[in-house]
């Protein structure tokens, strides 16, 4: 591999966006998390149950350079 190949190749971002959904009732929403973290799990106010619910990360939107 040539030098300027290692130089003009992209740096990963470190933190991603992903979609946050609700287990109870499916609501979502979209929060940010390092790339090498582990998947998202918490509890949450759910505004259609009104009431604490699990979210759990289902997907990546995209990537964020901070």
């Amino acid at each position: 591999m040539f030098l300027t190949n290692v130089l003009l190749k992209k740096a990963k971002s470190k933190h991603i966006m992903v979609l946050m959904e609700s287990v109870v009732s499916g609501h979502k929403f979209s929060a940010v998390r390092e790339r090498l973290a582990d998947k998202l799990e918490l509890l949450r106010y759910d505004p259609y149950i009104q009431h604490e619910s699990l979210y759990k990360e289902r997907k990546k939107i995209k990537s964020i350079k901070k």
